[in-house]
């Protein structure tokens, strides 16, 4: 049977979007599996600190608390300004103490709250992580807007926390949480639609990785934030 032109066109067409919808998949794949790594890493880091007493009072019983709270914005800061001069193995490095670093300033829930709120929470994060992930990654809809406008709330969450230092409101707290809960839950699609749209088929691996650690990156604090968040709502204090 004869082959038109048009026919063949269709024919390599769609073998191109295959292939891109496959390089796609492994690619999130990448970014899910860097993010779910660097949370067990954190979730492990941290248990195990919070059963060590004698490590718990060296974090916290000294001037070390300030070292261990700042030292992960400081990598996070160093992966925004210098990510493109490192290789991609370097990333992955970087990745790996930061969320490391995260579990010994999150170390402390475990000692705050009860065991079985920290799970529930974790749950009830995961599933709405989950689900908003996938509407961002199959939803037609540009977020664009939705995310300036998410991170505009964020900058004010931020500065509202750092005002609450001082005043110890708890009002103002109870509403910190609410919001943070909205912006972190709507950050989620908008970074797994950004994530996805970053993805180019012409990549090497080098930049590819790195793309796939900064997208990480970026659903992991998401995570992170969005539990913190609800813990702060629905955890039962020890």
């Amino acid at each position: 049977m004869a082959t038109g032109p048009n026919q063949r066109y269709m024919t390599r067409t769609d073998t191109a979007a295959a292939g891109i919808d496959a390089g796609l998949r492994q690619y999130m794949l990448r970014v899910y599996n860097y993010m779910t790594g660097g949370l067990a890493l954190t979730g492990v880091v941290a248990y195990i600190v919070s059963n060590n007493e004698a490590m718990m009072q060296a974090i916290y019983g000294t001037p070390l608390a300030w070292v261990v709270m700042l030292a992960p914005v400081g990598i996070a800061m160093l992966f925004g300004f210098g990510i493109n001069r490192m290789s991609a193995g370097t990333a992955q490095i970087v990745f790996w103490i930061f969320a490391a670093l995260m579990g010994l300033s999150l170390s402390y829930i475990f000692v705050a709250y009860t065991g079985a709120s920290i799970a529930r929470v974790f749950f009830i994060t995961a599933g709405t992580f989950a689900a908003m992930s996938l509407y961002g990654y199959t939803t037609s809809r540009d977020l664009t807007g939705f995310g300036s406008f998410l991170i505009m709330g964020l900058i004010g969450i931020i500065i509202a926390m750092v005002v609450n230092i001082f005043l110890a409101s708890a009002a103002l707290d109870f509403a910190i949480s609410v919001i943070g809960v909205l912006i972190f839950t709507g950050l989620t699609a908008y970074d797994t639609q950004r994530i996805k749209s970053s993805y180019s088929e012409a990549d090497d691996h080098q930049i590819g990785t790195k793309k796939a650690v900064m997208g990480a990156l970026s659903l992991y604090l998401d995570f992170i934030n969005l539990f913190l968040m609800l813990l702060r709502l629905f955890g039962n204090r020890n």
